[in-house]
């Protein structure tokens, strides 16, 4: 198996939710020599050193200052999260000798591969520890849920555009009615507290089955998540292998972009503001300074792109329809739910250049309306000079999706350039 890919599929095993991801970024960076710091903290920021500090458990910014002095960021923004089914609060419903759990929408799913494969939930736990207030992480690392299909005998309707309701269709079966008080005892055992210590809890379902690298020439990834932690991955393998000698390195990760980003860890918070601005005080300079400095900038906003779908090619624009393992896709709205323009994307593929990787162009269907992503919203925040690009996949939003092994390959490349 492709190394890149192989660690890839290992990053995103053990990130089944935002806040498990965040950690795995925490300790990859933790092992390479940088530095945490904390937004309620003073910080301490020097020519050479290596930076990371985390909101909400479930946003991540990491960054590198070059020895030399720079007044330019490099920034790379991806998203930490996934659309999934979120466990609400008091889960457990006992209806004709079940116990199913109570659950509802994160994000814009599709609901239909949810069904009849094992699954689990995961997430993060608030809990009393010696009398203090704190949050444990928790990944329940078992086949323990399932959503199980009503059989075609019963829904004739199944095979000809039936459709889901999630309060009645997706309530995962979690047990018979012996099961009943029994969830968040398992919850805490694999968290390692007492039940009774839980004050609140933040969990998702993840599907447990894990990802692959297949085809003919094992050229395709297909696993949960893709969207967007390929992008997540690669930013983060390329800002640890980048030289970051001539710009201020940027590694973002975001939360809750699948549900609009407007919290206080989302793109529309003022989580990258703050952070570049401390930077820029931290290094002696002045408020004039930053926003030169701003100026000065260039960011990608990275987050995957629909690839052309083999069996509805028409789904696609005639011709702007990228391909899986064809180059890095450049996204492209005229009516800005991009940030792409003419000047950030000839920066773009003059680094694709750079870097030795192909690019292609991604556009809707003018008949088709897209969806926005983190550019133009965190630059509600931070203006910035923006490129929108993504990393062509199949089955987006889905609980299993396909990429290309030389797209994350690519990428990881680019990003390593960028980060130069």
């Amino acid at each position: 198996m492709n190394h890149t890919a192989e660690k890839l599929l290992t990053f995103i095993k053990e990130s089944p939710t935002a806040f498990q991801a965040v950690e795995m970024m925490k300790t990859r960076f933790t092992e390479n020599g940088f530095t945490e710091l904390k937004e309620d903290e003073h910080w301490e920021i020097k020519n050479g050193g290596k930076y990371f500090v985390i909101r909400n458990h479930s946003a991540i910014i990491a960054f590198t200052v070059p020895e030399v002095s720079s007044d330019v960021f490099h920034i790379i923004a991806s998203h930490s999260d996934s659309p999934s089914l979120k466990i609400k609060e008091n889960p457990e419903m006992v209806e004709n000798g079940y116990v199913k759990l109570n659950v509802e929408l994160y994000g814009g799913a599709l609901l239909a591969p949810w069904f009849d494969r094992p699954l689990s939930v995961a997430g993060r736990l608030i809990v009393k520890e010696d009398e203090q207030i704190c949050e444990k992480l928790v990944t329940v690392d078992k086949d323990m849920l399932m959503i199980p299909n009503l059989a075609i005998h019963m829904n004739r309707e199944a095979n000809s555009g039936y459709k889901y309701n999630v309060q009645k269709d997706m309530l995962p079966l979690y047990g018979l009615e012996s099961a009943k008080g029994s969830f968040f005892k398992t919850v805490a055992e694999a968290a390692g507290v007492k039940e009774e210590d839980i004050l609140g809890h933040d969990l998702f379902l993840y599907n447990r089955m894990p990802g692959t690298v297949w085809g003919s020439e094992e050229e395709f990834v297909s696993a949960p998540r893709l969207d967007d932690l390929q992008c997540a991955f690669s930013s983060m393998e390329g800002l640890i292998a980048g030289k970051n000698e001539k710009s201020i390195c940027v590694h973002m990760v975001m939360d809750n972009e699948e549900v609009g980003s407007g919290t206080r860890q989302g793109a529309a918070s003022t989580f990258l503001r703050d952070t570049l601005l401390r930077i820029n005080l931290g290094l002696g300079r002045s408020y004039e300074d930053y926003l030169i400095s701003l100026a000065k900038s260039f960011m990608i906003s990275a987050d995957n792109a629909h690839a052309i779908h083999p069996n509805y090619p028409e789904k696609a624009d005639p011709v702007n329809r990228p391909h899986i393992n064809a180059g890095i896709a450049v996204k492209y709205n005229a009516n800005q739910k991009y940030c792409t323009d003419g000047i950030s994307a000839a920066m773009f593929k003059e680094l694709c250049k750079e870097a030795g990787v192909s690019c292609q162009v991604y556009v809707n269907r003018s008949d088709v309306a897209g969806g926005s992503t983190l550019g133009n919203i965190s630059n509600t925040q931070v203006a910035l000079n923006t490129v929108d690009i993504g990393l062509p996949q199949l089955a987006m939003h889905s609980p299993y999706e396909t990429a290309g092994v030389k797209d994350t390959c690519d990428f990881v490349k680019l990003a390593g350039v960028f980060y130069a």
